[in-house]
């Protein structure tokens, strides 16, 4: 079968070089630690009697090895090749086309059988492939010693050279002998190691041209008689006491282009060419930027043949650019030139890079005066290049409060001179001389009343370098306080960030400019917003909107959305939608007023309230789900059920307490009675509140004091007062009209439904039943609510609704929230996108949870009952 050739020679050939392997990696191992050292050059500096003892033991572990080898050595033969081939191939087809029928010979069926099965083996023998040698030898060399003589021979290789192993014979055959053969030279050219350049081997690099760094080092060693080699030399510009030519070693930089040569029988000459370490380069790339906190930014580009090291920024004040009035007409303390770090690559390569120095230096005595910034950067070489010195004003926090402004002016020429204490002083006295309407509180007043009289001592008795500090830090604080401690301030603020949105929006602005200048206007959103929440009271302006005007509520949820929707619209180019957008938002942004959203002055529609009495009756239900559940899981777990045993002396107390939680309930529901009157001023939501709280807490102390019974018929009784008052709260809905309506009035009745059946079962101590049904009933309110909200969102939109119930009559009250402690919606529904488990993996969580269920539900020692619901839980979800 002539397809089985290769095959065969193939695996044949493998099986070779296993033997080969096998049988002299010990010879290999011995060859390339015995060269090492020669390459190395250690012939060179050992004795000759060292030299020839490690050379007898070297030749005696290589003859060792090879007759080793030579004894081990087998060569494969064809018939093992075909046999290791055919054992590749499934059912070995070549080893049965070899046998011969046994059985049934001369039968005609049974020959043609075994023809047909010894065709078979012919067609899977065309799939033979050649088999691959195991080369593996850790068996025979555990200890890798192979390994570590090729290491040997590797770095031998790297760091030395083949052609010194023949400079054993010259050494070992005599000095006479030696001279004989002529004297040799060797050369190595080591680069800077900045430059990242390889050492070159002088003895393998042929006569001619040759470029290396200034500043490398040449080594020339020189074997032979002294003075058959010489070296000439122009490339160290070498001067006064210099080694002689002839001398056995000799090292020097190179400095400057010229010839190298090696004089003498063998000798050599290069012409070398120096290549210069260039300068580094430095260059700003744009005009320094700030914002309105005082935080800069000033692109610039560095770059340099072999990379930038290290950098400095240089700022330094430019008297003659000062306007030398008022405080800054004294001459100033001496001061340091300010030095900052310039920013540089972490990773990646500093030849050519573009960085941002970014630093904040609102509080430093520069800030906001004429400097000089002049950048600077250093090579490894040590070679530095600096940019013209950049005449600007250091850019520091704007204050646009007209007291903050002065405080800051009066900081500035402290920290100018320590001599204008006195006349600081005065300045504060007298803008603080009449505080009427400067001043939004009490605080800011004492705080710079306190700075006056530090002033007045250290003026007295002479300032020091801590007292200037002291009052500097002192006058900051006090401007930050009088800056951002006023509603009108954070309006102005959030003026100024719209105005340069919208300036993007016309210049069309970049995606990057786009997101900073949005994260500044939700900044000054923000700000404005919790000025405003402090000074809930009336204020004047437009801080308050006017009270004849037609209002409506705004939570934060839908203001961050509304600001993400202009964004987008942004960076998708609508600029006239976004444009549009932004006009509302500046609209709603002048007319906005906090309400509180609880015990608020003015009165709540029945839509509001509704909501509220629902959300209240949702909380109690999963209270009551999860204190079912706790019994459920103390029923058949004793180790948790350890709290429910109370002793003796403590049941009658326990009783007493679950008659006022009883108690509770009926002031509760009496408060509930009040609230239908629609008394003014009486709030019988809190009593509801307060009477399930009280029966709740007697429920899970087990006020009867018998155990499991007497707790399930506290729950059953708890269950039976939150379907009343479900009831109650079905049968005080507004009439809405539309689908949401009808479909809100169904989902609480089906939510009754199932607080009825989960009263029964626990009546019935049937506490899984009852869990179920209680969370059919929670889901039926969730839905119930939902449509609520969206039935009075749309009930508000008709004509005439607004003068029944106001426009606000569909949506919750600001800062409430549902049951799982979510903001609710503008349009009544509950729920948001707002991430509640912060960053952690939502999904991930899931996962957990369903792998804890499932774990415990395959637990055969828990209750069935227990391990029916789980089953339950898992068949839901």
């Amino acid at each position: 079968m002539r397809h089985l050739r290769l095959p065969v020679f193939g695996t044949r050939a493998g099986m070779v070089a296993e033997q080969v392997v096998r049988a002299f990696w010990p010879l290999w191992t011995a060859v390339f630690v015995a060269l090492a050292p020669l390459m190395m050059g250690w012939q060179d500096e050992l004795p000759v009697e060292a030299l020839w003892g490690g050379g007898v033991i070297a030749i005696l572990a290589i003859v060792a090895t090879a007759i080793w080898g030579i004894r081990r050595f087998k060569m494969p033969s064809h018939a093992a090749a075909v046999a290791r081939v055919d054992a590749a191939l499934p059912g070995r087809p070549i080893a049965a086309i070899a046998d011969t029928q046994a059985i049934g010979s001369g039968d005609p069926a049974s020959e043609a059988v075994w023809r047909a099965h010894v065709a078979r083996m012919e067609e899977q023998t065309k799939a033979a492939r050649p088999v691959e040698p195991d080369l593996r030898i850790s068996d025979r060399d555990p200890y890798g010693l192979r390994f570590i003589a090729l290491l040997f021979f590797v770095t031998a290789l790297l760091f030395g050279s083949l052609l010194r192993v023949g400079s054993v014979g010259d050494i070992v055959a005599g000095g006479e002998q030696t001279l004989a053969t002529g004297p040799v030279w060797e050369g190595w050219v080591e680069p800077p190691a900045y430059t990242g350049k390889p050492s070159l081997y002088l003895n393998d690099i042929p006569a001619g041209g040759l470029q290396v760094p200034v500043g490398s080092t040449i080594t020339l060693r020189l074997y032979g008689e002294v003075g058959a080699l010489t070296v000439a030399e122009t490339v160290s510009g070498r001067t006064g006491e210099v080694t002689p030519a002839s001398d056995a070693q000799q090292n020097f930089e190179i400095a400057q282009s010229g010839t190298l040569a090696v004089e003498g029988e063998n000798g050599i000459s290069w012409n070398i060419t120096a290549i210069a370490d260039q300068a580094p380069m430095v260059e700003l790339t744009g005009p320094i930027e700030a914002d309105a906190y005082g935080e800069m930014s000033q692109p610039f580009n560095a770059s340099d043949d072999y990379g930038v090291e290290t950098g400095t920024a240089t700022i330094a004040l430019d008297l003659a650019a000062v306007d030398r009035v008022f405080g800054l007409a004294a001459e100033p303390d001496p001061r340091e030139p300010l030095v900052l770090d310039l920013p540089m690559p972490f990773t990646g390569n500093r030849s050519d890079f573009d960085e941002f120095l970014i630093e904040n230096l609102s509080e430093h005595p520069l800030a906001n005066l004429p400097v000089t910034l002049q950048l600077t950067v250093l090579d490894a070489a040590g070679q530095t290049a600096s940019t013209p010195p950049e005449a600007l004003v250091l850019p520091g926090r704007r204050f646009f409060q007209p007291f903050a402004k002065a405080v800051i002016e009066q900081r500035r020429d402290l920290m100018w001179t320590k001599a204008n204490a006195p006349r600081i002083t005065q300045v504060l006295r007298a803008i603080s001389n009449r505080p009427e309407g400067l001043f939004s509180n009490e605080t800011t007043y004492l705080r710079l009343r306190t700075i006056i009289r530090r002033l007045d001592a250290m003026a007295e008795f002479g300032m020091t370098d801590d007292g200037q500090a002291e009052i500097v830090e002192a006058l900051w604080d006090l401007a930050v306080q009088l800056e951002d401690g006023r509603l009108a301030d954070a309006r102005e603020r959030l003026r100024r960030a719209q105005e340069r949105l919208a300036e993007a929006m016309r210049d069309g602005a970049s995606d990057e400019e786009i997101a900073e200048l949005m994260q500044e206007l939700r900044e000054a959103t923000d700000d404005y917003m919790r000025m405003l929440a402090q000074e809930a009271e009336p204020q004047d302006g437009t801080d308050q909107a006017d009270s004849g005007q037609e209002s409506f509520e705004f939570s934060q949820d839908e203001l961050q959305a509304l600001m993400d929707r202009i964004e987008e619209l942004m960076q998708e180019g609508r600029m006239a939608e976004a444009q549009e957008l932004m006009e509302q938002l500046n609209e709603l942004m002048e007319n906005m007023q906090v309400t509180q959203g609880e015990g608020g002055d003015g009165p709540q529609t029945p839509g509001q309230q509704s909501m509220q009495d629902l959300a209240e009756t949702l909380r109690d239900q999963e209270e009551l789900s999860d204190d079912a559940f706790r019994d459920l899981q103390d029923q058949f777990d004793p180790g948790d059920g350890q709290q429910g045993q109370q002793q003796p002396g403590q049941q009658g107390q326990q009783g007493q307490q679950g008659q006022q939680g009883q108690q509770g309930q009926q002031q509760g529901q009496q408060g509930q009675q009040g609230q239908n009157g629609q008394q003014p001023g009486q709030d019988g939501q809190q009593g509801q509140g307060q009477g399930f709280g009280e029966d709740g807490q007697s429920g899970q102390q087990r006020g009867d004091g018998a155990g499991g019974e007497g707790d399930e018929r506290s729950l059953a009784e708890r269950q039976q007062a939150l379907r009343e008052e479900l009831q109650r709260q079905r049968d005080g809905l507004p009439n809405l009209s539309g689908e949401a309506g009808e479909i809100a009035r169904q989902s609480l009745e089906r939510a009754e439904g199932a607080m009825e059946g989960a009263e029964d079962a626990l009546r019935n101590g049937d506490l899984a039943e009852a869990i179920d049904r209680q969370a059919e009933a929670m889901n039926a309110l969730r839905n119930g609510m939902r449509q609520l909200g969206q039935a009075l969102a749309e009930n508000q939109a008709e004509p005439g609704q607004g003068t029944e119930q106001g426009d606000a009559g569909g949506r919750p009250t600001p800062g409430a929230r549902d049951p799982l402690g979510r903001e609710m919606g503008n349009t009544g529904q509950l729920g948001t996108d707002q991430e509640l488990l912060g960053r952690e993996d939502i999904n991930r969580r899931a996962e957990e949870l369903l792998g804890e269920i499932r774990r415990r539900s395959a637990e055969q020692d828990r209750p069935e009952v227990e391990r029916d619901y789980l089953r339950r839980l898992l068949d839901q979800f």
